[in-house]
């Protein structure tokens, strides 16, 4: 089946195009922008880790390897579009236009963490595996309802293709012929189970079949190839052709949380193989004349203060209050959360 789904690549490895049809479609402007984001999102990444290995920040999912999916996916969208993300995606909201500082505050618990700007359509990020896909397709199905040219976007991990909610919102998607495109960022592992334990097929990307949609996989690590295939996916989405399923391969460079140690499940070697995005990108602009030492000198200097911003605005705000995991659920509490609260806070001392 591999065959018939073959990956996508613009450049490969080593800087140099694979593709010759995509030379003149790419410019400095666009490479800078690449650059800028996935650097932009790294630095981010790291300086959380190191946050919550301080004990600054709560447990935190890591991204580092797949900064090329999310941000050419990311770029790919109209401002009025929609974002469903999942708890490893804060580098594709960061890039579409969440703060940084909003993002720090999700992972210290503070629900100012889970608001979108106002100019912005991002949902909260999904905890619970695959539910944002039918979501995604509902918000699809009410803009075209409304006469609009906005799309949706759900990205989610392998794992999630193995549930419930991967089918029901592909189905509904194809059935209403709905805008949405669907992102799976496959790293191999959903948590600590290889793909290869966790389903039969040989590609996701050969899951649209069974609901009448294309389908297609690209090198996740190549963020020419994510972003000129993404837009082409949500081009088609706009002109009312429906919905697309995108498997990007990629890799998850450290553990799936801060939580766990990937030692204890993934071979020692495994994913040498893989190329980093930001090196690869960094090789291309050396092989083809937009490298510039000062401008990326610049860049660094200018992310690096930008997340150390977002960390001092971070830690302005108090401590997270326990009681807003029972006040957020809810209008109106109904009464069996109400004693589990009064419960909660006196087992704390906090009646």
């Amino acid at each position: 089946m591999e065959h018939n789904y073959p990956i996508k690549r613009i450049v490969d490895d080593k800087g140099y195009f694979v593709d010759a049809d995509f030379e003149k479609q790419i410019d400095e402007q666009l490479v800078k922008k690449l650059y800028y984001h996935m650097l932009r999102i790294r630095t981010f990444d790291r300086k959380a880790i190191n946050l919550q290995r301080q004990g600054r920040l709560g447990t935190y999912a890591p991204f580092e390897g797949q900064e090329a999916a999310q941000v050419g996916s990311a770029l790919a969208l109209n401002a009025d579009d929609w974002v469903f993300p999942t708890y490893r995606d804060h580098g594709a909201t960061i890039t579409f236009g969440k703060s940084m500082a909003t993002t720090f505050l999700y992972w210290n618990g503070r629900v100012e963490g889970c608001v979108a700007p106002a100019d912005r359509n991002i949902f909260p990020p999904a905890v619970p595996i695959a539910t944002q896909l039918p979501h995604a397709a509902g918000a699809a199905w009410a803009e075209k309802r409304r006469g609009t040219q906005n799309a949706a976007i759900a990205y989610f991990g392998d794992g999630a293709t193995s549930e419930g909610d991967f089918h029901e919102g592909l189905n509904f998607a194809s059935v209403f012929k709905v805008p949405v495109v669907f992102f799976n960022q496959n790293n191999g592992y959903a948590i600590s189970v290889p793909i290869e334990k966790q389903m039969n097929s040989a590609t996701i990307a050969q899951k649209s079949v069974a609901y009448g949609m294309p389908g297609f996989r690209i090198d996740g690590n190549d963020c020419f190839a994510v972003y000129f295939e993404t837009k082409k996916a949500f081009d088609n989405a706009r002109n009312g052709n429906g919905p697309t399923l995108i498997e990007a391969v990629t890799w998850r460079k450290g553990a799936h949380t801060t939580a766990d140690d990937p030692s204890k499940y993934r071979p020692e070697k495994q994913g040498e193989n893989y190329v980093d995005p930001l090196i690869r990108l960094e090789l291309f602009m050396k092989n083809y004349g937009y490298w510039n030492d000062e401008w990326i000198q610049t860049t660094k200097e200018k992310t690096t203060r930008e997340v150390e911003e977002a960390v001092e605005e971070m830690e302005k705000f108090p401590p997270p209050n326990v009681a807003d995991v029972f006040d957020n659920v809810y209008a109106e509490m109904p009464a069996h959360l109400a004693e589990q609260k009064a419960a909660y806070l006196a087992h704390l001392g906090r009646q």
